[in-house]
């Protein structure tokens, strides 16, 4: 498709997004499946991680947009829908005699970490797929989510201190009907959990339960940020992809200006609080995460 989708007017987008959907679906069988996946964290970068794996030249991005939520919100569309929405494997054909290897395509929804039902999903569909998993300071996390859905507005409690106060009883009961209910869908689960988001480690354990630790590479959203090259070239070995091909220009996508910062009481508190899941999430890398390094 010629059009420049992103500057479309917003009607005409979406015309052009179903219109695209229903021509994916019907030609599914002739399009790839993801080989990796970025699954999260929200609000740890994992925008600009997406933008410069796609400029590698031998990835292919998902048409349209970078995340397709099938395996939290939109299952029930069925294998069809999803493969519909990847590039044609005659495009990956053309890749493979160009550069001597396979080509790959993926995607990325980071509620995938977060939805109870999302692992399991993955691994059954996706058996051989790959995941790449953001983590952030969870602090400067949750704040930065707040923030993000009040601009969207999607949270109407603009005090962030009173948002986490919301919570536990926005939802906690959500996340039992998610892991109950394949059918259920809540918004204050995907939007509102400010806090749970940041335990990492938690839904990096449910995840190797399905998946495979072999499977699961994990960044430091701050190395990525401060030292992109580098952590570029860990990713696309864990991804099986030569790194030297071509060089990605390193942008940072999706941030937003804040309009106050942190009450110091509340950051004090909140860093008391992931204390024991940045242990446990140290555990996993191997080392003490940078945020919590003097």
């Amino acid at each position: 498709m010629g059009l420049r989708v992103r500057n479309l007017p917003a009607p005409v987008k979406r015309v052009v997004h179903l219109g695209s959907r229903g021509y994916g679906r019907l030609t599914s069988e002739s399009r790839m499946l993801p080989s990796f996946l970025i699954c999260g964290g929200q609000r740890c970068g994992t925008t600009s991680l997406y933008r410069a794996l796609a400029q590698h030249p031998v990835v292919l991005k998902a048409v349209l947009h970078k995340g397709v939520h099938y395996f939290d919100t939109s299952y029930h569309r069925g294998p069809e829908w999803y493969r519909g929405h990847f590039p044609k494997i005659r495009r990956a054909e053309k890749i493979a005699d160009k550069y001597g290897m396979l080509a790959q395509t993926f995607e990325s929804s980071p509620y995938y970490m977060y939805h109870p039902q999302a692992a399991a999903r993955i691994a059954k569909d996706l058996p051989a797929a790959k995941i790449v998993v953001l983590v952030r300071d969870p602090v400067e996390r949750a704040f930065s989510q707040h923030h993000h859905e009040v601009a969207r507005s999607y949270e109407t409690e603009r005090d962030f201190g009173s948002a986490l106060a919301l919570e536990p009883a926005r939802v906690q009961r959500q996340e039992v009907r998610l892991a109950l209910d394949p059918r259920h869908y809540s918004f204050a689960h995907q939007h509102h959990a400010y806090r749970a988001r940041g335990e990492y480690a938690r839904y990096l354990s449910v995840m190797v339960q399905h998946v495979g630790r072999e499977r699961i590479h994990v960044v430091e959203s701050e190395r990525f940020f401060s030292d992109p090259e580098p952590v570029y070239d860990e990713i696309c070995a864990f991804l099986g992809l030569p790194a030297d091909l071509e060089r990605p220009v390193f942008e940072q996508h999706n941030a937003r200006p804040r309009e106050s910062d942190m009450d110091p009481g509340l950051r004090r508190d909140l860093s008391e609080y992931y204390r024991s899941h940045d242990e446990a999430l140290g555990a996993w890398l191997g080392h003490t995460p940078v945020w919590r390094r003097g």
